[in-house]
């Protein structure tokens, strides 16, 4: 009689083995064996990743970034926002306006006064550019830093308090312009009007740094009219800086500068792009809101 293949009963015989007791053509002995091997081998890998990562935090600290020398300048950022960066609407139809006034409204809620009189949290810092305003240095043991307070009136017509719909219902929108927040960063204000247009250099003063908004394209020129500025000193002034980030400076409001197209082309689409100068606010070209930004506005009769 032919001895029996070890192989006869296929593939589930392989996997198990009634007979030999054997898991995989391993018996139980074995299996165990090797699971000890990878539960010693992985927990020792284990406790190296979780020994390093713990050594690596040691360095680090809570409010003080260890490393900011690649950091890009800061972006400017403005509301309302669109996907498209396209503001397109006609003063006649609330419907086609209805979800920027409101994304502006949403924003500028956290500047509302009532929100800036805890003492303890926000100072008053002047109506009017000063100098950076100090309050130790980051990793100090002072704890929480104060804010200067931000009127929402300063910002005229586009703050929303006489005006609901941000000038959109008569054809003359509002755009809220912020510079984002990197802790520790100071801008530095111009010290000469080379890399500011002829027409903005009159800008160019002490403690601020200035915004300039005008015509993307040649064709658009005379197109976009008068634009007005509002806010202290028209630009972002210096005393709101330094950020000492979320930990030390989570009530922190950044300066606004609100932008108002007053007689801007009807039925047309204008692109716009706006900018800030400083001595160390810088521009690139693989990055449209590093220190500007462009939206195309179209205000159709």
């Amino acid at each position: 009689m032919p001895a029996q293949n070890k192989d006869d009963g296929g593939w589930k015989k392989f996997i198990w083995n009634s007979e030999t007791k054997e898991l995989l053509g391993r018996t139980g002995g074995s299996w165990s064996k090797i699971l000890l091997f990878y539960l010693i081998f992985y927990g020792f890998l284990a406790g190296i990743f979780i020994g390093t990562i713990q050594v690596l935090l040691l360095t680090l600290s809570d409010v003080k970034p260890t490393w900011q020398d690649r950091v890009a300048p800061p972006g400017l950022s403005h509301h309302p926002r669109s996907d498209k960066a396209e503001l397109m609407f006609s003063p006649d139809s609330i419907e086609t306006y209805l979800e920027y006034t409101k994304a502006i409204r949403e924003f500028l809620t956290k500047y509302d006064s009532a929100k800036q009189d805890n003492a303890m949290e926000f100072e008053d810092c002047g109506d009017q550019p000063q100098d950076y305003k100090n309050r130790g240095d980051l990793d100090s043991d002072i704890g929480m830093r104060k804010a200067c307070r931000f009127d929402r009136a300063w910002l005229g017509p586009c703050s929303g308090l006489e005006d609901s719909q941000f000038g959109y219902s008569i054809g003359k929108p509002c755009l809220i312009v912020k510079l984002n927040r990197i802790v520790n960063f100071r801008p530095r204000p111009l010290t000469s009007n080379e890399t500011i247009p002829e027409e903005a250099q009159h800008k160019v003063r002490p403690h601020v740094i200035p915004m300039h908004c005008t015509n993307k394209k040649e064709e658009d020129a005379g197109k976009l009219g008068e634009v007005r500025y509002y806010g202290i000193g028209e630009g972002f002034p210096l005393q709101y800086y330094p950020y000492y980030g979320k930990k030390l400076h989570d009530h922190y409001l950044q300066p606004l500068v609100a932008i108002q197209f007053v007689n801007i082309t009807r039925n047309a689409e204008i692109r716009v792009e706006c900018k800030v100068f400083g001595d160390n606010i810088y521009y690139h070209d693989k990055d449209r809101h590093q220190g500007r930004f462009d939206v195309k506005i179209s205000v159709k009769s």
